[in-house]
């Protein structure tokens, strides 16, 4: 990837606006409401919070015992969250009620709402992926339940398509419409090492993917040569000092709901935002001081919610608090820039 069009970093760039009440210890997660300007963020520390994200109000909290290691909304009361005990839950933050949805046999790291089929997918370290049914009671609410090949550690939704990263750094591809059976697609990540996060195209045409050895690979679902030709990879999140390289964990991507372009988040405390198809960084914002753990956009791509949360990439050692900032987002740092 070239760097910005000007050859100018975006250093200096406020960090945006830190949210009041963040989660005690470690952020797994942030997600945006599909409809509004409402925050969900998950934590090991138990909770699930949610903030008018804009506006650095925290409108309500969930707390149980188990770390909350995903969660998304179903709407703009309710959300789904997994936990490291194996329940999926749904919880109503404004009537202040929880219900059981389902139970995997290890921690629930992927929760994902498929509102076409109104269906949850879950993604476990039991290395399942389950499927439910919340009109349904539980017990008798399990539409599917598949065997993979590894734990899941990401898994994302876009158009008819759902894709699955394991532990093993297989890919699994699934169409929605016909979660019984085997993926539509299975292949191996194009990254050597252990994928961190996975995120598909806003368009519905591939996915990116990110692993802990500072690198990005861009992916297409269309398997003709002419299209798997624009496949690639290239390295972020580095730094060199003295002619020593430090590599990063990729941690988190987010994609602008517009344009396309995409936030990376890395272990280097900087997020970078890119223009995928043209190959290009449009500006960096550095300095949060601690791991980029999540990131999300809104739904209309004016704000970037970021989670600056160390993830244990050295061990033991002092770290900032954990913080999650709402940063207003210009056309200039996400709009992708004309051919020259």
């Amino acid at each position: 990837m070239a760097g910005t069009a000007s050859g100018m970093i975006a250093s200096g760039a406020a960090h945006g606006r830190s949210l009041e009440r963040p989660p005690s210890d470690g952020v797994s997660s942030l997600s945006f409401s599909s409809s509004s300007d409402l925050l969900v963020c998950s934590s090991w520390d138990g909770s699930a919070r949610l903030y008018d994200g804009p506006r650095n109000v925290c409108r309500a909290s969930f707390s149980q015992q188990a770390p909350v290691l995903d969660a998304t909304f179903q709407d703009d009361s309710r959300i789904f969250l997994g936990g490291l005990d194996g329940v999926v839950k749904r919880y109503d933050f404004f009537a202040r009620q929880e219900a059981t949805v389902g139970q995997h046999l290890a921690g629930v790291r992927c929760v994902e709402w498929l509102p076409e089929r109104g269906l949850l997918a879950t993604g476990s370290w039991d290395r399942t992926l389950s499927c439910w049914d919340p009109r349904i009671p539980q017990g008798s609410n399990q539409a599917a339940q598949l065997r993979l090949p590894g734990k899941i550690f990401s898994m994302s939704h876009a158009g008819q398509r759902l894709v699955i990263a394991t532990s093993s750094r297989h890919v699994l591809i699934y169409d929605i419409r016909k979660m019984d059976g085997l993926p539509e697609h299975e292949r191996e990540s194009s990254l050597r090492y252990q994928t961190r996060c996975l995120r598909c195209y806003p368009n519905a045409t591939g996915f990116a993917i990110s692993s802990v050895e500072g690198r990005v690979a861009m992916e297409y679902f269309d398997m003709s040569e002419s299209v798997q030709a624009k496949r690639y990879a290239f390295k972020c999140h580095r730094k060199s000092d003295t002619g020593q390289d430090t590599v990063y964990p990729v941690n988190a991507l987010a994609f602008h709901p517009s344009y396309g372009t995409f936030a990376s988040g890395g272990g280097d405390g900087n997020v970078n935002i890119w223009d995928g198809a043209n190959k290009k960084r449009l500006c960096q914002i550095p300095g949060y001081g601690t791991s980029i753990a999540a990131l999300a956009f809104s739904r209309d791509g004016r704000h970037l919610a970021v989670a600056a949360s160390y993830t244990w990439e050295f061990g033991e050692q002092d770290h900032p608090a954990d913080a999650i900032y709402v940063r207003p987002m210009h056309d200039v740092e996400v709009k992708p820039k004309p051919r020259m």
